[in-house]
């Protein structure tokens, strides 16, 4: 049974705060901005991305280009939503928002492949607080009942972040050095901490000794560390069956197995288990990581397909990516006003589910062939059902938590998603730098890395592809396809699992801010398999 602390044990009787609408909205202004930063950076970066791998030399490194950033930035969100919880989210969500600054000045300066990578991962950490910050903050002054309308206007930062990220992403990298990319945070950057030191000084500060389960989150760190390592090296850099895959899950498995032990006896865990034992925080949890393996393999090997494939610039590429971004946006604002006006949730992630592995299989379909107005359509597809779950998980694991710990469920649910994403990119970014090395080989043969083709595959660039004889461009866009293909074929199979995740989830009702002690209002509904419903 888990102990509570000094820390924490006035969060358990403590009435939430209570905050006028005016205040809400003043409050929201500092989370839209740190909002804002930490998606602009991904939308920035991937249309940049075949670029900076190009400039840099290795296609083999790829994956880790973005797998470093969520890696770090899935290991370092429980441990930001527990600090909320235990020192205070103002504190914390600072601190984030400073080290994705510095992280993204250092990425900026990188000469190598392992710089960039070294730094994408400081990125991470600060990212990690940001986005359980931003989520943490706003189920602290709003409750789950009435948080669709707030997420409204929390979701107008996505069409300037979505919209806005590639265009801009491609426009850096065309116009002036991809490492604007990553210099343009800076000046946003210190706009958010400006605005958010101010307007988050009315939430509760830690009151008392606070006590961090650093053993548990050392543990967290290798085993997340190791699992990824297994799926991005497994089949490409080592065998399966070789003595480094074999020990890496014997890691994983042991300090996963020691990590539970930890959290079950810790006083303050950085990851509750206590969370897990309510069936539709852990049904939402399992939906967010199969959301995150799709959601973060698409979006980062589209652009790819329209640079090398459809010959789309990279400013192009990220206007292309707009019907899926605008479709999601458009479907995640819609699905808030009808949680906010009826409180029922459970068809979105149903229809979400759906709508994602349809749009993931039509894009296994793609081919050299393939106008952009098709790529379009099924972006759309995919768009709408990202757009259906990826609120609606949140908003669901956050109404099962008690508010003692909902940073620490929060962070719980966001680790699960960027979890998902980070074993997404690794095995979807493996399946399509294998298939496209294989199929790039046997169609233009040995002589490609020979200087024929002005480098190898692993330093193909969009601008050097363009200049390479028609026969080598062309054997270059089918291998690109068939990666793809390859790739989108696995994400599919995955996001059929989501659909039968989604199908089990129960209407539990959503709960509001009681007055009074505010007890009520730090119970959360249980849902265990014997447990009456509705709807």
């Amino acid at each position: 049974m888990t102990q509570t602390a000094p820390a924490s044990a006035g969060a358990e009787t403590a009435p939430p705060a209570r905050f006028t609408h005016r205040e809400i909205m003043v409050t929201m202004s500092g989370l839209v901005i740190a909002m804002l930063l930490a998606m602009l950076d991904n939308m920035i970066v991937a249309p940049a991305l075949p670029t900076i791998v190009g400039d840099l030399g290795g296609l083999n490194h790829l994956a880790w280009v973005t797998t470093g950033y969520i890696l770090a930035s899935t290991a370092a969100t429980p441990i930001w939503g527990k600090l909320g919880d235990l020192i205070g989210r103002r504190i914390t969500f600072l601190s984030s928002i400073a080290i994705f600054l510095i992280g993204s000045a250092l990425c900026g300066m990188s000469q190598n492949m392992g710089e960039l990578i070294g730094f994408r991962a400081m990125q991470g950490l600060g990212a990690g607080g940001l986005m359980v910050g931003v989520m943490s903050v706003l189920a602290e002054i709003v409750p789950p009942r009435d948080r669709g309308k707030y997420q409204g206007v929390m979701m107008a930062v996505m069409p300037v972040a979505m919209i806005g990220g590639p265009l801009a992403g491609g426009f850096i990298t065309d116009h002036l050095s991809w490492r604007w990319a990553f210099y343009v945070n800076l000046p946003l950057g210190v706009v958010a901490l400006t605005v958010c030191w101010f307007v988050l000084a009315k939430l509760p500060r830690s009151s008392g000794q606070v006590r961090i389960d650093w053993t548990g989150a050392a543990l967290l760190t290798v085993w997340i560390t190791t699992l990824v390592l297994i799926t991005s090296w497994g089949g490409t850099e080592y065998d399966w069956g070789s003595a480094m895959i074999i020990g890496l899950a014997v890691i994983t498995v042991v300090a996963f197995a020691a990590f539970v032990m930890v959290e079950r006896r810790a006083a303050e865990p950085i990851m509750p288990l206590s969370v897990f034992a309510n069936r539709n925080f852990t049904l939402a949890g399992a939906l967010s990581l199969v959301v995150g393996f799709a959601m973060f393999g698409g979006v980062t090997l589209l652009p790819q397909f329209q640079q090398y494939v459809q010959g789309s610039s990279a400013t192009n590429s990220g206007l292309l990516l707009m019907p899926m971004m605008i479709a999601a946006m458009a479907l995640s604002l819609a699905g808030g006003a009808v949680i906010s006006r009826t409180g029922r949730y459970r068809a979105l992630p149903i229809a979400g589910s759906l709508l994602m592995a349809v749009g993931l299989a039509l894009f296994a379909t793609m081919g050299p062939d393939t106008s952009r107005t098709i790529t379009a359509l099924y972006m759309v597809v995919l768009g709408a059902g990202m757009g259906c779950l990826m609120q609606t998980t949140m908003l669901i694991a956050q109404n099962s938590a008690p508010l003692r710990d909902m940073g620490a469920a929060t962070g719980a649910a966001t680790f699960l998603r960027n979890m998902g994403g980070s074993l997404g990119v690794s095995v979807l970014g493996a399946l399509y730098t294998h298939t496209l090395a294989d199929s790039f080989t046997s169609a233009a043969g040995p002589a490609t890395d020979a200087g024929k083709t002005g480098g190898t595959v692993a330093q193909m660039t969009p601008e050097a592809l363009r200049a390479l004889p028609e026969t080598v461009r062309h054997a270059f866009a089918k291998a690109v396809s068939d990666g793809i293909d390859t790739a989108f074929t696995w994400g599919a199979s995955a996001a059929v699992l989501g659909i039968v995740i989604a199908l089990f989830i129960r209407h539990v009702p959503l709960r509001g801010f009681t007055g009074g002690s505010g007890t009520d209002a730090d119970k959360a509904p249980v849902a265990t398999a014997a447990e009456p419903v509705t709807g």
